[in-house]
């Protein structure tokens, strides 16, 4: 009985210790030599698959700057792991330790932020609607008895229902598991309508077969901080990561690497997502913070 207790006490504690491990992640990936960066399939130029297991994008980009950062803290060379995440599962991937910074277009508000932390903003979404060029969708309110689709797990829906101009509007959501499917529910017509953050909108449209029949259409329905997200309780890497992006924003580097995603060619096809930096992300640059959703809402 006694070595049962023992051998549980034992497994409680080496628990215990991976747990503590996985909150201190300068202290985890020194002694695994590995970090895992969390990545999207299809988040326009934020993060994207290149195929054969590579990724790339804005947000990517500024996770190896980080990453970067961290090789110098932790005094190594450190392998760089990515792990696809969807808007389900990248939050518990996050907390459980197998993601330890995870670089796709999360939007930091007030709820998530008692499950995790987010890096300071680095860009500011607006959500839109994407229809068929020849749909004749053009507003909130022409989406009423249309299928409308939105990726399972993001707010996107969530917030049209809650815009004031959607009063008295009745639409059905179908859902597409990340972003590409929901892209294709419109391609393919079964859903009338996309409602999403505008880059992916733009992102996606950029790179379908026919991407004159589709635009970006209606109102905006709401304006969002995304931000690369982090672990909660880990003080010391949200430091090292908000200093690396503080020093991007002092020296007008994350202009520059905005613009090689948003407005220049891109691979794999060397298209453009043409998306000029918006007033609302400039000021974000302008005075960085890791403000929720919530106080952007009271502006």
């Amino acid at each position: 009985m006694k070595k049962h207790l023992l051998a549980l006490a034992v497994t409680a504690l080496a628990a215990g210790g991976a747990l503590a491990q996985a909150s201190d992640t300068i202290a985890k990936v020194k002694a695994s030599g590995v970090v895992t960066m969390g990545v999207r399939d299809s988040s326009g130029a934020l993060s994207y698959t290149l195929g054969d297991g590579k990724y790339a994008g804005y947000h990517v980009e500024i996770c190896s700057r980080i990453i970067a950062n961290l090789e110098k803290a932790a005094g190594k060379k450190l392998e760089v792991k990515y792990q696809p995440v969807t808007s389900q599962n990248r939050i518990p991937l996050v907390q459980n330790g197998t993601v330890d910074i995870e670089c796709g277009s999360t939007t930091n508000n007030a709820t998530r932020q008692k499950d995790v932390s987010f890096a300071l903003t680095t860009y500011v979404e607006e959500v839109r609607i994407a229809a068929k060029a020849n749909s004749g969708i053009d507003s909130l309110a022409k989406l009423n008895g249309k299928n409308v689709a939105t990726t399972t797990g993001t707010t996107s829906v969530q917030l049209l229902r809650k815009h004031e101009r959607a009063n008295g509007i009745d639409f059905k959501e179908v859902f597409g598991k990340d972003h590409a499917d929901s892209f294709l529910l419109l391609e393919s017509g079964r859903a009338d309508a996309f409602v999403m953050d505008g880059q992916i909108l733009a992102g996606n449209i950029a790179t379908a077969k026919n991407p004159a029949d589709f635009r970006i259409v209606g109102e905006v329905i709401s304006v969002e901080p995304i931000a690369i997200m982090l672990r909660k309780d880990d003080p010391a890497f949200k430091k090292l990561a908000d200093d690396t992006i503080r020093d991007m924003m002092k020296t007008g580097d994350i202009q520059k690497v905005y613009d090689k995603w948003f407005v220049q060619p891109i691979p794999p096809k060397n298209t453009r997502v043409g998306l000029p930096v918006s007033t609302a992300t400039k000021d974000a640059w302008t005075t960085p913070n890791d403000k929720p959703l919530e106080d952007y809402a009271k502006k």
